[in-house]
């Protein structure tokens, strides 16, 4: 494959970089395959004299002139250098006003890693300044002063005591003097005071010996504006014997905007040398959150294979059997926390977290999420010391939210803290916002970690080392539900072993008339929740629809459990069968099945003739777990959504709720 030169190697290889080297503004520009102008710099406006939006878009033959355009040269310019990779090239072009000129430079043919061409990178100067000045010192003296006066660059001779002899218009506007300021007094005039005896030095030097202290093809120095600004100057020198002894001539071109422009393109670079720094570190950091992933969902899953396989081949012993059954149980339910978890990182990075917004008292709150880390609590002797300070304690937020914010939060300072240690949760009141404060006598936060604390793929502790499980999920999730309510969650520690502090900033409520507003409606499965649970569901009669078999025997044994007659079905093609036989009282159906899936079914079901059927109240019991999942089933006809794994308390309670109203209603 050929290879793509950047533009700096391009610069470095060109054959004419003295000459290049010499001027300050290049035509920088880019044509795409079929040879369209794609990019255009200000080099390139100042010699060709169109502006960025008439020249982006048009042909690159548009540039040249009518004797080359008739000729085909744009066309075999582009040929051969998509032939050779690169065509160096001199010769007369027309500007934006019609006038000609000369120009030289390469263009360049660029390629992708697939060896595909891209287009081509061109770059041209203006030489028509100095040929014409080359032919005017060839043709007479005269002739050289009317070249210098209409030349752009500073033109400055001076004789062997380095005094000016002659300047031209350019360099009174470079340099900030008029000529009889310049004219018989010392070059130094126009150099920084420090850079003066360097010159005199150097210069008498070559006058005496012939060595050169500088490279007179090509030097950047210091110039000395007569305001006193500095600034960076290109020279190039020559020298001849003149009737009075030896003449040097210096052009001087000020590069103000170049070194400008370099400047910008050095830090466009180190800016994407940065990004692509932090891309593999990004990179590395999720391939460490994987592994950790890995491990943390592997870890809970030994544990149930493991013990199951010893209920399966051990003698009955009640209390091998409890322990294994309670086993089974925390590590089935520690699953489920690191997949909700998941669940809700995804939710809230791809923006799809729904908030049900009320006004609620935090200190209920906390309370609920105590009640929930208290056994963990007392298991590991730790204190957990409450101080609710704040008489206002009423914020606008989703409860359950704000509570897994709180458990999280707890989950991680216990922990994180040894047994015997205590935890501080308090509540106060700091102007318009409520402060909740979880403080541990922990293991602390190494000061180096401190501010990746609340990063989603960075944890204190190496993926094959860790001393604690989990994610390192919680406590993003945790800044991201605080900012969705918002607030504000900030960390402190004075070091490893020295405790933490985690402060919550919510913006207190303000609540007119009594009324808590809802920013979002509940869907029947939430509705349902709340209402009386009636634990005999003899006589109901359920529907399960469940391709997985083992899925499909738990659901029908729970709810023949509670008392009702369960009717088991593998497909959606079933379900409709076994509703011409027979009405059911309620529907339970999986989401995902192969064929036809739950949402075709109930939509199916939604749309029969019948209107008894048409009407049976169902239920989405699925994997399919996220808030789009939810309003996708309830708008395909559900009258409720439960998420796996599913409490059997919860199922039947749900059951149960739409099976006596869908009664009442018949």
């Amino acid at each position: 494959m050929p290879h793509t030169p950047d533009l700096e190697e391009i610069f470095g290889t060109w054959p004419y970089q003295p000459l290049v080297e010499e001027i300050a503004d290049f035509a920088i520009f880019h044509l795409d395959a079929r040879g369209m102008i794609v990019s255009w710099n200000s080099g390139a406006q100042r010699i060709f004299g169109f502006t960025f939006d008439e020249i982006v878009g048009q042909p690159n033959a548009l540039l040249f002139t009518l004797e080359d355009r008739a000729a085909g040269v744009p066309k075999d310019e582009l040929e051969r250098a998509a032939a050779g990779g690169r065509v160096e090239d001199s010769r007369w072009y027309l500007r934006n006003n019609g006038a000609r000129f000369f120009a030289s430079g390469t263009i360049t043919a660029l390629y992708g890693s697939s060896g595909e061409l891209l287009g081509f990178a061109k770059i041209a100067r203006d030489d028509t300044e100095r040929k014409r000045i080359e032919e005017a010192l060839r043709i007479s003296e005269a002739q050289y002063r009317i070249v210098a006066e209409t030349a752009s660059d500073a033109i400055i001779s001076i004789d062997e005591n380095s005094t000016v002899l002659f300047v031209n218009t350019a360099a009174e506007r470079i340099f900030g003097h008029t000529t009889s300021e310049m004219l018989g007094r010392s070059l130094t005039m126009l150099m920084p005071e420090y850079l003066r005896e360097v010159h005199r030095a150097g210069f008498h030097r070559y006058m005496a010996t012939g060595v050169r202290h500088l490279n007179w093809d090509h030097v950047e120095v210091t110039g000395l504006r007569g305001d006193g600004q500095e600034f960076p100057v290109e020279l190039s020198f020559g020298e001849f014997n003149g009737p009075e002894g030896r003449i040097f001539i210096g052009i001087a071109r000020d590069i103000s905007e170049r070194k400008r422009s370099e400047a910008e393109r050095e830090q466009l670079l180190e800016n994407e040398k940065e990004a692509r720094h932090q891309a593999e570190e990004a990179n590395r950091s999720k391939d460490t959150f994987l592994a950790t992933v890995s491990h943390e969902l592997r870890t809970p899953l030994n544990a149930i294979l493991g013990w199951a396989n010893i209920l399966r081949n051990s003698a009955a012993d009640p209390s091998l059997a409890d322990r294994a059954l309670a086993t089974i149980e925390r590590n089935a339910k520690a699953q489920a926390q690191l997949i909700d978890d998941l669940l809700d990182m995804s939710r809230i990075i791809t923006g799809q977290m729904r908030l049900n917004f009320k006004a609620l008292s935090v200190s209920e709150t906390i309370r609920s999420a105590l009640n929930a880390v208290a056994p963990d609590a007392v298991a590991r002797s730790i204190h957990i010391l409450t101080n609710f300070g704040a008489e206002n304690d009423t914020v606008f937020g989703d409860a359950s939210r704000l509570q897994q914010v709180v458990w999280n939060l707890l989950s991680n300072a216990i922990k994180f803290t040894p047994e015997g240690g205590t935890i501080d949760v308090s509540t106060s009141e700091d102007g318009a916002h409520l402060v909740v404060s979880v403080r541990d006598s922990g293991i602390g936060i190494d000061p180096e970690f401190l501010p990746y604390v609340f990063d989603r793929f960075s944890q204190a502790d190496a993926v094959t080392t860790r001393r604690h499980g989990g994610l390192g999920l919680g406590l993003s999730i945790v800044r991201q539900l605080v900012e969705l309510h918002g607030g504000k969650v900030s960390a402190e520690s004075e070091g490893e072993n020295l405790g933490s502090a985690f402060t919550v900033t919510l913006p207190l409520a303000k609540v007119e008339g009594g009324r808590e507003a809802d920013s979002d409606v509940e869907t029947p499965s939430s509705a349902v929740s709340d209402q009386g649970f009636v634990s005999d569901l003899g006589g109901v009669h359920v529907l399960v629809v469940e391709d997985e078999a083992d899925s499909r025997e738990l659901i029908g044994v729970i709810l023949e459990k509670h008392g009702s007659t369960v009717t088991a079905v593998s497909s959606a093609e079933e379900a409709l069968a076994a509703l011409r036989d027979s009405v059911p009282d309620i529907i339970v159906s999986d989401i995902g099945m192969p064929g036809v899936d739950g949402y075709s079914l109930i939509r199916s079901i939604r749309e029969l003739p019948d209107h008894t059927k048409a009407r049976i109240p169902a239920v989405a019991l699925t994997a399919y777990a996220s808030a789009v999942d939810k309003e996708q089933a309830i708008s395909s006809g559900f009258d409720a959504h439960v998420a796996k794994p599913v409490e059997p308390l919860d199922l039947a309670r749900v059951v149960s709720a739409l099976a006596n109203g869908s009664a009442a209603k018949r």
